[in-house]
């Protein structure tokens, strides 16, 4: 699955604009309203955005994963919720169904969530199960043709946006073999929404709890019609949504070095602007060098999963993924700081972008597998080899 370079060649260069021209001037009111405003939101459905990992034949861009990093590097150069908006449709929320759904899901749901019509959200982390996702406590106990579950979901992004989640809950015993992927439609009778949590950056995504008390979900709502193979169908989802944080990783922290860099060039002490001590210049030099490695892993590791089989899952592609996630979110938190020093005192007041960039990016290390999950799946598959 891949767009034809002639169209992706255009899709680009209208992205870039967009964010320049559109995204980039308005982080000012993000930050103030926390609020993605709604004529954005339009205007990233008629561009394809919801769509972009979602195969032409149900109505999306269809990009391969190389493209899908190009395209997520130049999302990430402007502030993080901007992407969020429509990062569950393109990544968990939806790639679930279209690796394992059955065709009548396909059918059914990939073509409003490419739209944009349909806002699809991953619930799989609860109070009692973040890293530790194969231990989930919500139940699905089945009942005639429907299955009744019962449990809570925290931090779950763009919840109050959604229609529907991407939902595990246990229908068999413990252990990972116990676990069930749904297709929960938001407006069934039993769910609720816990208050949005206030976090400390990436202001404008919104996440919450999800409360299901005694929801009934049709069995055919299974991802795949098969019950005990959610915890697979998340493994394998996460690869793909673990890579494309690893680019957004790259954009932002291409976007933090422009700013240090032009903070440098302006800013003046000791009668000379500061990028003229090498301190400063060895900070810059620092992160650029990172960026640029990181980079280079992400594109290597795109075109690793670009040429495995389809729909399968690759350790050694897996654990390739996993050092692209670790080494590209720890790199931008360690380009951030460095942004926020080389600006000095002002860096640490909000009407420099750096000092929002910093509390964004340390978000990046923790979902999707925090960092040192990732160094679990490393070592783990380093020793199996």
């Amino acid at each position: 699955m891949a767009l034809d370079t002639e169209s992706f060649d255009l899709l680009l260069p209208t992205l870039q604009r967009f964010i320049r021209e559109r995204l980039i001037p308005a982080e000012n009111h993000l930050e103030e309203h926390d609020e993605v405003p709604a004529d954005i939101v339009e205007d990233m459905k008629a561009m394809g955005l919801f769509g972009l990992s979602i195969p032409e034949e149900f109505g999306g861009i269809g990009l391969s994963m190389s493209q899908e990093v190009q395209v997520a590097y130049e999302i990430g150069r402007t502030a993080l919720a901007f992407r969020s908006v429509f990062g569950t449709n393109v990544g968990i929320g939806s790639q679930g169904i279209l690796m394992d759904g059955t065709p009548e899901q396909k059918r059914d749901i990939l073509p409003r969530v490419a739209s944009g019509e349909l806002i699809m959200s991953f619930a799989l982390t609860e109070p009692d199960a973040g890293s530790d996702a194969a231990s989930l406590k919500t139940r699905a106990d089945l009942d005639g043709d429907h299955y009744v579950l019962n449990g809570t979901k925290r931090y779950i992004t763009n919840a109050p946006r959604a229609g529907a989640f991407t939902l595990m809950a246990r229908t068999g015993g413990p252990g990972a073999g116990g676990v069930s992927s749904f297709i929960v439609p938001a407006d069934l009778p039993g769910i609720t929404l816990g208050k949005t949590d206030k976090k400390m950056g990436q202001r404008g995504t919104k996440t919450c709890d999800v409360i299901l008390d005694n929801v009934r979900v049709p069995a055919a709502n299974i991802i795949g019609g098969v019950p005990g193979q959610g915890f697979k169908t998340a493994m394998k989802v996460l690869d793909r949504g673990r890579l494309h944080i690893s680019a957004v990783s790259c954009g932002m922290a291409q976007r933090i070095l422009e700013e240090a860099t032009a903070y440098a060039r302006d800013r003046k002490q000791f009668g000379k602007a500061i990028g003229e001590f090498q301190l400063i210049q060895a900070m810059l030099a620092d992160s650029q060098a990172e960026l640029l490695a990181g980079w280079a892993l992400v594109q290597d590791v795109a075109r690793r999963f670009d040429a495995k089989p389809a729909q399968v899952s690759d350790p050694e592609v897996s654990m390739h993924v996993s050092c692209a996630k670790l080494f590209c979110t720890e790199m931008v938190g360690r380009v951030a700081d460095r942004g926020v020093q080389v600006h000095g005192g002002a860096g640490y007041i909000n009407e420099y972008p750096v000092e929002r960039f910093y509390r964004d990016v340390r978000l990046l290390r923790l979902y999707e597998g925090t960092t040192q999950i990732q160094q679990l799946i490393i070592g783990r598959e380093l020793l199996r080899a």
